[in-house]
């Protein structure tokens, strides 16, 4: 693990959410913004059904032959002119980035969105030997200057409004003119233009990440709606690909076949605005590009994941349509689940990287709607895996006493049908009793949790066992 993480504050985070005024009113944008767009787009393609079963295999085929996959990338992207470096950890990566922004004498490195440079913590690092990272994506670039993680694994400042966005302006581009009209997002986006081209021409090194990387052809795809990842790895001399090891694929057929999933699952979009495919530096000839060309492959954690019980995990695009349909999400954002990756992706990958132990409240933040499975471009089963790592959890001895206790009790009774059939017509008539005059409960001993919050129903008439077995005999 690198960046700090407050996973294990998980409760904490989510109390303050909900009471951020500011945040309530950003979140609104993911349930407009995002559902509605995504299920147009998909159902205007005959095809989407198909599609995700094939993406699926796809990537099912890539995790059973990663090694293989792995050596055809190497091999190919040695031949183009590129080096490929292998990283175990977040610190190896930070040294190899280092080292090579070191070997040319770098000044100013301009950065593509990118996650896996947010898991490994590298911005912190560079500043922390003098150079100037600099993130050129739109949403990043605003919480750069917020000094914030992303809230989101597409759009990094959806929790933002516009009126905090003007503010962060106005106290950073202080060498703006001061009465300068930022009362339209096009004034925003056109003044983080002008500002980004300046730090674009002078980047010595340019770092992105990677949505695919194409065993075939040695070639490395980024997808974007804003073009500032071509400008990140054209203009510098010096270009960087920083990947994990799960981002192959095997052929140029099938990185298309999974593009046609992403943009809609992500966006609503047939295709993002930018896909761009680069293999190696700048040839003779080339009117433009890098002059060395590195891809840094990272695991920190994924190959332990291969084989597993999570191993379905890392099909994962990050479309982040599972979290634009989490109502879990909607309510408290990203930045409550403590770390890299938010909403139920977050609640299987987080515990998968940094421990069930730091991160076991994440799967248990879910109502299991199964939401996000059903709209996974990859059919990712996240439910199925959110309940593995409760399991886990559980057998650790992590889950309060309380919980192990009363589990243990409910267990026991459910063990013995008919005692435990007794049990609940005892407990049943006895709350009923007691809640019959108000037919409910403000207060509950045990369930404090709930009627903090809300009444609890006096329960009525006969237990469900009874019903069932009594509606059955009539038949």
């Amino acid at each position: 693990m690198s960046v700090h993480s407050t996973s294990s504050e998980f409760k904490g985070n989510a109390h303050r959410a909900l009471a951020d005024a500011q945040l309530q009113k950003a979140m609104g944008n993911v349930r407009v913004g995002f559902i509605d767009k995504r299920k147009a787009a998909a159902d205007a393609l005959p095809e989407f059904e198909a599609l995700r079963d094939s993406a699926r295999e796809i990537k099912n085929h890539v995790l059973s032959h990663l090694d293989l996959y792995i050596e055809r990338y190497e091999k190919k992207v040695a031949e183009a002119g590129g080096t490929v470096h292998f990283a175990r950890d977040a610190t190896e990566a930070r040294t190899l980035i280092l080292d090579i922004c070191k070997s040319v004498n770098a000044k100013v490195v301009t950065k593509g969105k990118s996650m896996i440079a947010e898991e490994i913590g590298i911005n912190s690092h560079l500043e922390a030997h003098g150079l100037t990272p600099v993130e050129t994506d739109l949403g990043e670039y605003i919480i750069q200057l917020r000094g914030e993680m992303p809230s989101h694994i597409i759009a990094p400042a959806v929790h933002v409004t516009q009126d905090q966005v003007e503010a962060d302006f106005r106290r950073v581009h202080t060498h703006l003119k001061p009465e300068r009209d930022l009362s339209e997002p096009a004034s925003l986006l056109g003044e983080a233009r002008t500002v980004l081209r300046e730090r674009f021409l002078s980047a010595d090194v340019g770092i992105t990440g990677a949505n695919f990387l194409i065993a075939e052809t040695g070639t490395s795809v980024i997808v974007t709606n804003e073009g500032n990842g071509d400008l990140t790895q054209i203009l510098p001399k010096v270009h960087i690909v920083l990947a994990s090891i799960e981002k192959l694929v095997p052929t140029l057929e099938d990185v298309s076949q999974i593009l046609r999933v992403l943009a809609r699952s992500a966006t609503g979009q047939d295709m993002s605005v930018y896909t761009t495919f680069s293999t190696g530096p700048r040839r003779q000839g080339d009117p433009d590009g890098p002059e060395q060309y590195h891809v840094i492959l990272l695991d920190n954690g994924r190959s332990a994941m291969l084989g597993g019980e999570f191993e379905e995990m890392l099909r994962c695009i990050r479309c982040g349509a599972c979290m634009n349909h989490c109502p879990v999400y909607h309510a408290i954002g990203g930045h409550a689940y403590g770390w890299v990756y938010p909403g139920p992706m977050g609640a299987v990958l987080t515990p998968s990287l940094i421990g069930v132990d730091k991160a076991g409240h994440l799967p248990n933040a879910s109502t299991f709607c199964g939401r996000c499975e059903s709209v996974c471009p990859m059919r990712i089963p996240l439910p199925k895996m959110m309940r593995h790592w409760r399991e886990r959890e559980f057998e650790r001895n992590l889950t309060p006493a309380t919980v192990r206790y009363g589990l243990g009790l409910w267990a026991f009774f459910a063990r013995r049908p008919r005692l435990y059939g007794l049990a609940t017509r005892a407990a049943i008539w006895a709350m009923g009793k007691a809640g019959s005059a108000k037919g409910r409960f403000s207060t509950l001993p045990l369930a404090g949790g709930w009627t903090k919050y809300r009444d609890f129903a006096a329960p009525e008439g006969e237990t469900f066992q009874a019903r069932w077995k009594r509606e059955r005999g009539k038949a």
